[in-house]
């Protein structure tokens, strides 16, 4: 395993795994055995970066979410787990009643919903301090300085410690970080959204905007994170549920357009070159890249958690890396 140091504050950053792990459907979809099968093989080859969410998985079962929270938390007690192990989660996109379909009906950012959601974070996971607390989608119906000033709060108060954003827009981040430069608050600096080798249309509106979807690492954003180098940038569902190794696996309208072919034609040669899986291709090539990401990788068996642990000891050469970069 390889690490990285995230945050800038030796009080509060933290050195990780550059692989993360995700929860998502731990105590829900994947079960509590396998679930624990994948959290104990992560940590034996040595992970130490988990990611959750408040509202996991509330979509499958109906629900407001917390179920992975609740998991993490058997995990934790049952294993003895300390501060070495980095947790993160998010808040305010927890629906706001039992639900099975996202909707605009969520808790949101005020100060109120992050230190009570916070908190109770905290007692589903079991832990001292939430190492680092996101904030999970925008809320631009409460004033950003009372967002910046909620945040700042709880890590005053020592429940959480780094912060970040996730499925923002880089002029958003900036603004808040802005205001906590200006306060001398702490402010955002781990990242979170969706990012991969094949490119998704950035310009379909969304659910949450007319504009598109704020989700999506697009070229703004890249440049954002390239001109402040002490951000983060974590990638979410960077292998597309399996759409590189499976032909059978539909992206979905945002991948079709006339580069979504080519590139996957390009990795795949890549992966015979190398003997390596594509999926490994793709996160070596995101690990590796000039702004150095850090993906997060879910997985319902140890044997799918084994092919992305892998990827981190790939090195592609600059010829492939050229040849990747390369198709438009």
């Amino acid at each position: 395993m390889k690490y990285r140091v995230i945050g800038s504050d030796p009080a509060t950053r933290r050195e990780v795994s550059v692989l993360s792990l995700g929860s998502m459907l731990f105590g829900t979809v994947t079960d509590e055995a396998t679930s624990f099968a994948l959290l104990d093989r992560f940590v034996e080859a040595g992970g130490t970066f988990i990611d959750t969410s408040n509202n996991y998985a509330f979509f499958v079962n109906g629900t407001q979410g917390g179920e992975s929270e609740e998991l993490l938390g058997r995990w934790i007690r049952s294993r003895g787990i300390g501060d070495e192990i980095t947790i993160a989660t998010k808040l305010g996109a927890r629906p706001n009643a039992p639900s099975k379909g996202f909707s605009l009906d969520v808790e949101g950012l005020s100060a109120k919903s992050i230190r009570e959601s916070a908190e109770r974070s905290r007692e589903r996971l079991g832990v001292e301090r939430i190492h680092l607390l996101y904030a999970h989608i925008m809320d631009e119906k409460t004033p950003l300085e009372e967002t910046v000033t909620g945040f700042a709060e709880v890590v005053a108060d020592g429940v959480a410690g780094l912060l970040g954003a996730s499925n923002h827009w880089a002029w958003r981040i900036e603004a808040a970080r802005n205001l906590a430069r200006a306060n001398g608050l702490p402010g955002y600096e781990v990242l979170q959204h969706h990012h991969s080798y094949l490119r998704q249309r950035a310009d379909v509106p969304s659910l949450r905007s007319p504009d598109g979807n704020q989700g999506l690492v697009s070229a703004d954003l890249l440049s954002y994170v390239r001109a402040n180098p002490p951000l983060t940038q974590v990638a979410y569902s960077p292998l597309l549920s399996g759409a590189y190794v499976r032909d059978d696996k539909p992206l979905g309208p945002g991948f079709e357009h006339a580069g979504t072919q080519p590139r996957l034609q390009a990795v795949r040669e890549v992966a015979e070159e190398t003997g390596a899986s594509a999926n490994q291709v793709v996160l070596s090539w995101l690990l590796g890249g000039d702004i150095p990401i850090l993906p997060l990788v879910g997985a319902s068996s140890v044997e799918q958690l084994d092919d992305s642990l892998a990827a981190v000891d790939l090195d592609l050469t600059p010829e492939q890396r050229a040849k990747l970069d390369g198709v438009n």
